[in-house]
Order: C-alpha cells, then sequence, then structure tokens
C-alpha cells in the first residue's frame, strides 16, 4: 500500500463525503477507493469512519487523524506547487466551474490563452448556473459572480460587471409608443419580464443611485427596488438572452451577456438613469487548493485578462 495516496484518498473521501465521488475524481471504482481507506485502517489499526447505506461518519480516531492528514495533505502540495513554480512548469488537469453564460462568451477565451501559455496543462470546465459543490466534486477553481456567502472558501476579487434592464429594440417597437422607453422604473409593469429564478431576488429588481460611464448626472431619485412580472421565468441564462433576442419581453441580466447585440444596437439598455450596482466577479477555491500552482496561475492569467 502507498500510505500517502491512501491517506490523500482518506482526506478526499472525507471531503466529498463519499467514496463514489472520490472514485469519478480519480477515474477509478468505488470498491478501489474503498480498498485504498480499508487498508489505510488496517495499517493504522483504528477504524476512521463509519459507513451506513446512506453516509459516512468519522470516528472519534478518523476526526482526530484527519485533522493530521488533511494538513500533511496541504503541506505536501504547497511543497509541490513551490517547486513547479521554481521550474516555471505547471502540469496535469485543472478543474474549473462557472456559470453557463459567463464560461462561453466571457471565460472560455481566457481558457484558451491559459492553455496556450501552458501547454502541459489541461482544463475540466464545468458549467452549471445551478450551486456546485466545490469539495464534494473535486474543483479547484470556481467563477462566482455576484456577492458571496459566508463559506470556507478561499475567494480572491477578479473584477465587477454592470447589469441592467435590457430588450430588443423589435420587443420595443411592437409596445405602444408611450411605453417603449420606461422613464423610470415603476415603467417596467407595463413590460413583460423574463425573471431569471437562479437570482435571489427573482422578480424584484433593485436600482440603485450611482453613475455610469454613459451617464454622468446621479438618478432621478434614491434606490429603489421594482416588483415586476411576465410569462416566463427560467433557471437558464442562455435561455434569458435567447427569448430577449426572440423579442419576448424584458430582462434584469448583466451586460457582457448582450455585449455584441447592444454594440449593434440590437439590445436596447433601459432606464441609463437608474443604473445598478455593479457587481463583484470571485474566484474562489478549496482551502486546500490555495497553494496550488496552476490555482494561482490560472487566477493570475483571469484576473489579468478582466482588470
Amino acid at each position: 500500500m502507498d500510505r500517502l495516496q491512501a491517506m490523500q484518498t482518506f482526506v478526499r473521501v472525507v471531503e466529498a463525503g463519499s467514496f463514489s465521488a472520490v472514485a469519478r475524481e480519480l477515474d477509478t471504482t468505488q470498491s478501489a477507493v474503498s480498498k485504498q481507506v480499508a487498508a489505510l485502517e488496517r495499517t493504522l489499526g483504528a477504524r476512521l469512519l463509519t459507513r451506513t447505506t446512506r453516509a459516512l461518519a468519522l470516528t472519534e480516531h478518523g476526526a482526530r487523524y484527519f485533522e493530521d492528514a488533511r494538513r500533511l495533505v496541504a503541506e505536501l502540495s504547497e511543497a509541490e506547487a513551490r517547486l513547479r513554480g521554481g521550474e516555471q512548469q505547471l502540469q496535469g488537469t485543472l478543474r474549473v466551474a462557472a456559470a453557463v453564460a459567463f464560461g462561453r462568451k466571457v471565460l472560455l477565451p481566457h481558457v484558451k490563452s491559459f492553455l496556450a501559455a501552458h501547454p502541459e496543462v489541461s482544463i475540466d470546465l464545468r458549467l452549471n448556473d445551478n450551486f456546485v459543490d466545490l469539495v464534494e466534486q473535486g474543483i479547484d477553481v470556481a467563477v462566482r459572480i455576484g456577492d458571496l456567502a459566508d463559506s470556507s472558501l478561499v475567494a480572491r476579487r477578479v473584477g465587477t460587471f454592470r447589469r441592467a434592464a435590457l430588450a430588443s429594440r423589435r420587443y420595443l417597437q411592437s409596445l405602444p409608443k408611450a411605453h417603449r422607453s420606461p422613464k423610470s422604473p415603476a415603467d417596467l409593469a407595463h413590460h413583460n419580464c423574463i425573471i431569471y429564478t437562479e437570482l435571489a431576488m427573482r422578480g424584484d429588481w433593485p436600482f440603485e443611485p450611482g453613475k455610469t460611464p454613459q451617464v454622468e448626472e446621479a438618478p432621478p431619485g434614491p434606490a429603489t427596488v421594482v416588483r415586476v412580472g411576465g410569462n416566463l421565468q427560467t433557471n437558464s441564462s442562455e435561455v434569458v438572452r435567447a427569448a430577449v433576442l426572440q423579442d419576448m419581453g424584458t430582462c434584469y441580466a448583466p451586460t457582457w451577456l448582450f455585449e455584441d447585440e447592444i454594440a449593434s444596437g440590437e439590445v436596447v439598455v433601459l432606464l441609463p438613469h437608474w443604473p445598478m450596482r455593479p457587481m463583484p466577479i470571485h474566484l474562489v477555491c478549496p482551502v486546500q487548493r490555495r497553494h496550488a500552482a496552476k490555482v494561482r496561475a490560472f487566477a493570475d492569467h483571469v484576473a489579468a485578462a478582466l482588470a
């Protein structure tokens, strides 16, 4: 038995909460992972985990051993990262997670340039609009858009993005003339609003005082939240984009989702005198991945690209 490998496997099993998740991560079988942990237990002469059909739990011995093992595995990773950093060589697979539209429209070009700069690295890019548990899924680094909830993840702010109420020009032209150019958030009551359900606010769209590059004067009023409604809601940012481009209504979205269409005039930014608060973009990683050379290099690359 390779004791170090078994220790690393044990740590990942505890972090992920299952043998099957680690088996998928290591591209092996659940039985092989279980046997590694069992062999480690025999070597140590102590049971580390209690196994049931539904869950795993650390024993008292296992809890003490896990803290020491996790520290040793992290220190080993840090030592390897320092060595590889000194050699200016990066190798292996980097697992990256991001929201679907952001990954496709914003992140992918920077993934391409990162891979070109580091030919010995491969990236496993996981795109999902739903919440992803980084530890359980074995993710090295993820892009999180918006304010972060408190967590044990290590976060690095790499940029901001602007949000706006948006609609296609054809959709606006289909409305009565009086409603084509809303003057205040309350005027959105006359619009069919497309609701993105992955946002906590859903149909409560906030507008806050502030200036934008396009509008130098302050907005005509205090911060406000307007309740909107419509006949389409979705958990997919790609569907939001497609629905707007098919003239189905107004959305509340980051402007990068329609960057080309805004530039061409196909999509219009509504209520320019009512800008929305810019939202942060963070890279987050599990604490045990923070010293990995690949993670640091990728974070530096993306931060420079988004600055």
